[in-house]
């Protein structure tokens, strides 16, 4: 746990701090934070490192626990076969009850509405005792494909008595899919505050499959990504959503692996994907907040607080004058510093 100083700066829960500016000038308030019912939003969940784990490979899903990683994604989807498909599924219902996660998200990713296997892939994993805390849906092209999916989870998980509601993570890896992203954003923020049953919070870039599809070429800085890196990220931010940047496919150049994850960051993503258990360190630290920046943002909100004790307006704070986008960036810093420290 951190200080005391930073307790209570910050909300206690995502959706808090999406209606953050609204909350400031509107006086609304969290309704996550006063349900006491099942279907509440859980607690904000730090997605530093995202690795993939196959599906099928009992052996490799056995590890997670010990890997000490912020979110494991138990894949049926590109990392399985597809002659595999229903072992992989099968395999990870089993283990959705068997593994202690501990501090780690426990998350699945299905498979493409397109694939026409999603469908099945949800029906087995949610016969598990133990629910994911989150579903990965990849390549999200459309609005129509969103609602196959939340109708789908929706309808199958109506009559379960579930903690907190399901977190849903969509993937852009198309021309079409970053086109139509800022419907699929505005419609699953729709979506997600009307239903008692899944929120979604985040969303990952899939380069591969991205420069696949516009016939790309990879370079080593990754130049023929910019504009939809840099896209993805406004957009998840414009709708307060996380934002998972794209993975570095050779494993074992590290040196280049934290380069590339400390650009992410500056650039605004929120955490990074990663496919060997030698780059979790590298990721995590990167994407953490430093001591510096942690007590920056500390002291920026509570000079804020006293201003608004005493009823003054617009203030400076070590030379720069304070907005409420600075403030809100301070508080995601104090948040994810939080979150990072419990666990």
């Amino acid at each position: 746990m951190l200080t005391g100083r930073l307790q209570g700066l910050v909300p206690s829960c995502l959706s808090c701090l999406r209606l953050q500016l609204r909350a400031v000038s509107m006086g609304t308030g969290c309704r996550q934070q006063a349900a006491s019912t099942p279907g509440q939003k859980k607690r904000f969940t730090p997605r530093r490192a995202v690795l993939y784990v196959p599906g099928n490979d009992q052996r490799k899903l056995e590890k997670i626990p010990g890997l000490d990683v912020d979110c494991a994604v138990l894949d049926c989807e590109d990392g399985v076969a597809a002659n595999r498909k229903v072992e992989a599924r099968e395999t990870i219902a089993g283990m959705l009850d068997r593994l202690k996660f501990g501090r780690t998200e426990c998350v699945v990713r299905v498979n493409a509405v397109s694939s026409g296997l999603m469908e099945e892939d949800l029906r087995v994993m949610f016969q598990a005792t133990n629910l994911p805390e989150t579903v990965m849906v990849p390549k999200m092209n459309s609005v129509q494909e969103l609602a196959t999916v939340t109708h789908t989870i929706q309808t199958m998980l109506k009559d379960r008595d579930i903690p907190h509601k399901l977190s849903l993570v969509l993937f852009v890896e198309s021309a079409l899919g970053l086109l139509n992203l800022r419907e699929v954003c505005q419609r699953a923020t729709e979506l997600s505050l009307r239903s008692s049953i899944f929120d979604v919070d985040g969303l990952v870039f899939g380069s591969d499959d991205y420069c696949a599809d516009i016939g790309a070429k990879r370079s080593v800085d990754g130049s023929e990504l910019l504009y939809a890196r840099q896209k993805l990220v406004t957009t998840a931010k414009a709708f307060r959503l996380q934002a998972i940047d794209m993975v570095h496919i050779d494993y074992k150049d590290l040196d280049g692996l934290g380069k590339q994850s400390v650009r992410g960051a500056d650039m605004g993503f929120t955490g990074k994907q990663v496919i060997h258990p030698g780059q979790i360190p590298v990721v995590q630290e990167a994407f953490s907040p430093s001591p510096d920046r942690v007590e920056w943002a500390t002291s920026l909100i509570e000079a804020f607080q006293q201003h608004q004790a005493s009823g003054q307006g617009a203030f400076t704070f070590r030379g720069h004058m304070i907005d409420m986008p600075l403030l809100l960036q301070a508080k995601n810093i104090v948040q994810l510093a939080n979150a990072v420290s419990d666990t």
